[in-house]
């Protein structure tokens, strides 16, 4: 089966999906009592939610205790520094998104996206914008108006340098002639505090980093870039249909260390095939808008590249590297 994916350059990113019927795996088949996932977020951001919630139920398919660890630093280059000298034996993965891939082009680290390894796709993560309840915007055109009025007057966050999130704003920019300033954090979980204190007036985020500030009431959403609205929400309208043509995939992922043999390959395959089947863990990600999207290792390593070329060209297109 093959997906188009719209991504941030307006390109189609296409990936085959198909894959073999998951297989449970033994706990006695896994080398590893313990494995550990790193991510480079923050506590209480997208990845590390994400990661620490999949766990509960992954630990059972790959037979072993799944930890997570937060490696921060440098936008992902620290946890990518650890990945690329750990050994490839499956005690030690990377949760991906597309900052792994971006930091890679943009900082220069000592160890980039090249000196892992897909592992296999999992999710394809819904982007929003959110505001503090109390914020005087009602929707995405109001947030354009007020910013081409007076650009100071609304601040826009993201969360680090070179997250997808950050580059949404440069296209979102060009599309509606704003230049209001916009501040980075270190993660999800940064940007939210800086919504809530009002040190920025939105922020750009996934669904996941906000559930208990929703139930709250503290927060609300303004739109979703995606094509259409999202079935837990349906009464936000999509940045299309507020007249901005923003539609965003972002994914989540897991890596490991070059040169992982294809036993540890074939088990961490089939054991996310099966914990997207588990109706726990099922019913936990449709909660959060979070849309189930598995490429195996040849795949996923295939769309790394590709994503990898479309953001090279983006970053050239808007002036954020040389040519």
């Amino acid at each position: 089966m093959k997906v188009s994916l719209k991504c941030i350059l307006g390109a189609a990113l296409v990936a085959t999906a198909s894959a073999a019927a998951p297989v449970a795996v033994q706990a006695q088949d896994y080398p590893h009592d313990s494995v550990t996932l790193v991510t480079h977020s923050r506590s209480g951001g997208g990845t590390d939610v994400f990661l620490r919630e999949m766990v509960k139920y992954l630990s059972n398919y790959v037979g072993a205790n799944l930890v997570v660890e937060n490696v921060r630093g440098g936008s992902g280059a620290k946890a990518m520094a650890k990945l690329a000298t750990s050994p490839a034996d499956g005690s030690i993965f990377y949760g991906t998104t597309p900052t792994f891939i971006n930091t890679s082009l943009l900082a220069e680290p000592d160890y980039t996206y090249k000196d892992l390894m897909g592992v296999t796709n999992v999710f394809l993560d819904p982007q929003i914008v959110y505001v503090r309840s109390d914020s005087p915007y009602a929707d995405l055109s109001a947030v354009v108006e007020a910013a081409l009025a007076d650009p100071g007057s609304v601040i826009f966050g993201v969360t680090t340098p070179g997250s997808l999130d950050r580059q949404v704003m440069e296209k979102f920019k060009a599309l509606t002639g704003v230049t209001s300033p916009i501040v980075t954090h270190d993660g999800g979980g940064e940007l939210l505090i800086s919504v809530l204190n009002g040190t920025v007036s939105l922020g750009i985020g996934e669904i996941q980093e906000l559930t208990a500030q929703l139930e709250a009431g503290e927060v609300r959403l303004l739109t979703t870039y995606t094509l259409d609205r999202l079935e837990d929400f349906p009464d936000v309208p999509t940045a299309r249909e507020q007249g901005i043509d923003l539609v965003i995939n972002k994914f989540r992922g897991i890596a490991g260390p070059s040169g992982l043999p294809e036993d540890i390959l074939g088990a961490w395959e089939n054991a996310i095939q099966s914990v997207l089947e588990d109706s726990e863990f099922k019913a936990w990600y449709e909660a959060q808008s979070l849309v189930p999207f598995y490429m195996g290792s040849a795949e996923y390593n295939a769309f790394l590249e590709d994503f990898a070329m479309q953001q090279q060209a983006f970053f050239k297109e808007y002036g954020i590297v040389d040519d």
